[in-house]
């Protein structure tokens, strides 16, 4: 029999970045109660501190982040990935000792290479990613169930105590995610495939509508049939924060573009052949992932 927990986890919570994820975060902490007994909200941006007051989905707010860290016991880092590895070594000297700073980042070989810089006595580093999101952005965005069911994934380096890496991930799960450990290279690898070239398709199939001859262009805006629409959901999520992640997971996701290539011209070729065989294969396939996506309720 599962144990139900009387106490927070966390006494005090500090969320750098209160955009869809740091917000729901939040959300989820206030509704719960045993998440964290204090949370503290901050960014650089005025008027997201701003937004986040008038929705009262954090204990305090604060426009300095070196101030708002400074008695953290878990800082977590809701930032762009550009900005993770510079944000985390400005806030380092700040921390307090034996606090725990983690991220939310989707991609995490090139963002821990640059990772350098002295944490506090006692302080670790636990990476992390929460598989979760909608193409809406900002602190009005979140919501407290977003990471029920979904997974979360951590990165842990060599020198990261277990025990830190254990509270992350006992955090993760009483936001209702799933959670596993892998290997940095592994994880850019797999966000490649299941979430990187997916976007990566979307914004491309975006813009060669966008760049269509006038007449054809407001026909295809006009009768986008349910497949262009649902495909091309995520084609409005935040550009900075895809620019960040298409240029520092580059490596891994042109490999998964060159694969996709590969497939699409072998599907062209179908096509233009008349291979019936092969279309339908491919179809087949493309619905067995579909299937499993429900069977794993991640659909």
């Amino acid at each position: 029999m599962t144990q139900v927990p009387s106490e927070p986890l966390v006494d005090t919570l500090c969320i750098v970045g209160p955009g869809l994820i740091g917000s729901s975060v939040l959300r989820a902490a206030r509704a719960d109660g045993l998440i964290a007994r204090r949370t503290i909200a901050t960014d650089i941006d005025p008027a997201v501190c701003a937004r986040v007051r008038e929705l009262d989905i954090a204990d305090e707010v604060d426009t300095d982040p070196s101030k708002a860290v400074a008695d953290a016991d878990v800082v977590m880092l809701c930032v762009p990935v550009g900005a993770i590895a510079p944000v985390a070594r400005a806030l380092y000297p700040h921390l307090k000792p034996g606090a725990i700073m983690t991220d939310t980042g989707s991609v995490k070989r090139s963002v821990l290479a640059d990772l350098d810089g002295a944490l506090p006595p006692g302080a670790a580093y636990v990476p992390a990613h929460p598989m979760a999101g909608t193409e809406h952005s900002g602190p009005d965005a979140g919501f407290a169930t977003l990471f029920v069911d979904r997974w979360c994934l951590l990165t842990p380096r060599a020198d990261t105590p277990p025990d830190a890496t254990a509270r992350i991930v006992a955090l993760w799960e009483r936001l209702g995610a799933r959670t596993r450990i892998m290997d940095p290279e592994h994880h850019d690898n797999v966000c490649a495939m299941v979430s990187h070239l997916p976007h990566l398709i979307a914004f491309t199939i975006c813009g060669t509508a966008d760049q269509l001859a006038e007449d054809t262009r407001g026909e295809v805006l006009d009768y986008a049939a349910s497949g262009f629409r649902d495909f091309t959901r995520v084609a409005a999520s935040d550009p900075v924060m895809w620019r960040d992640i298409f240029l520092h997971n580059r490596e891994a996701l042109l490999a998964m573009l060159d694969r996709f290539r590969a497939d699409a011209d072998a599907m062209a070729e179908a096509i233009r052949h008349g291979d019936a065989d092969r279309i339908v294969e491919t179809i087949r396939r493309g619905r067995e992932i579909r299937r499993s996506l429900i069977e794993n309720r991640q659909a």
